[in-house]
């Protein structure tokens, strides 16, 4: 690759999209052009990159930007649904949007490299909407006859998190008191996005073709510890209760009566339960650098001068 080289990412505007925009700037890229459906993070996007190019567009309808794919040498396919209640909108965002992209990749003199952002999810033991529809928008990416590497990420979390971790922060910041399912002993896998994106740089400037990675944090961390550590690094005191998991569960479908878009849904706490345990490549033999260690990875990200402050809007 040539820092020149233009390079198209969708679900720009995203926690993944904002984390793999900045490494690509740091590393000289000049050429960077961002597909993103919300207002309100393409915004915050322009205002922290004017120098690149921002499209505002919905991926699942046709329409003028899919001119941006025109003279394109890698195309990060990122956009995602991860939350929400009805099949119809993880279908629309994960699978007819994906089908579009591949279409008009396709479609191209010279088709662009892809690196596509899958999930850890489609190993996972949960039967959701989510790992339904990642797992036939990956299906749909490798059968395209497209050059292709395939990533999947576990639990992503850094700068830019509307969901996730950055959520459980901004909530703990808001309450005296925070709650846990049941014991809290459910392990998780979490990555650093900022590793994330150097992994995935290392694959755009490689090009693995037909290479697929599971990728996963470094550290095995239980749930509660992980609120802990996002409690001592953001010097709170809250406490930490915990709830018994049907009651949890009770409170998520009655609250999800009430808001269209419920931060945390019974369906990711069946997630979060499922007792997943995913093996990930070697980061450091893999792609090159060492992994950041989970608690160094939180402290970086809630402690950062300008991207620590930055809040995007949940998406879904």
């Amino acid at each position: 690759m040539n820092t020149s080289d233009k390079i198209v990412i969708t679900g720009g505007a995203g926690l993944v999209g904002q984390n793999l925009i900045v490494r690509l700037k740091q590393r000289g890229f000049t050429r960077l052009v961002a597909i993103d459906k919300h207002p309100a993070n393409t915004a915050t996007l322009r205002r922290l990159h004017p120098d690149i190019t921002v499209v505002e567009a919905d991926l699942a309808e046709p329409g003028a930007w899919e001119n941006a794919f025109a003279g394109a040498s890698t195309v990060v396919l990122n956009q995602a649904q991860i939350g929400g209640l009805s099949l119809a909108e993880f279908q629309r965002n994960n699978v007819t949007a994906s089908q579009r992209i591949l279409d008009v990749v396709r479609g191209q003199p010279n088709p662009p490299f892809i690196v596509h952002v899958s999930s850890s999810v489609v190993n996972s033991r949960a039967v959701d909407f989510y790992t339904a529809t990642k797992t036939e928008q990956e299906k749909r990416v490798l059968a395209s006859g497209l050059p292709c590497t395939v990533l999947r990420p576990t639990l992503m979390f850094g700068w830019f998190d509307p969901k996730h971790l950055g959520w459980l922060a901004r909530f703990m910041e808001r309450t005296p008191v925070f709650p846990i399912p049941g014991h809290g002993r459910y392990m998780r896998q979490p990555l650093y996005n900022r590793d994330f994106c150097r992994a995935l740089v290392a694959c755009m400037r490689t090009q693995p073709a037909g290479a697929i990675y599971d990728l996963t944090g470094p550290d095995r961390v239980d749930y509660i510890d992980m609120i802990r550590a996002i409690r001592d690094a953001k010097d709170l005191r809250t406490l930490i209760v915990r709830i018994p998991y049907r009651l949890f569960d009770l409170l998520l479908r009655v609250y999800a009566l009430f808001s269209a878009r419920p931060p945390f849904t019974a369906s990711q706490l069946k997630a979060l339960t499922a007792g997943d345990d995913f093996t990930g490549v070697d980061l450091q033999a893999t792609f090159g650098f060492r992994p950041t260690p989970f608690r160094d990875a939180i402290r970086e990200t809630f402690g950062h001068p300008v991207y620590s402050s930055v809040v995007l809007e949940s998406t879904h």
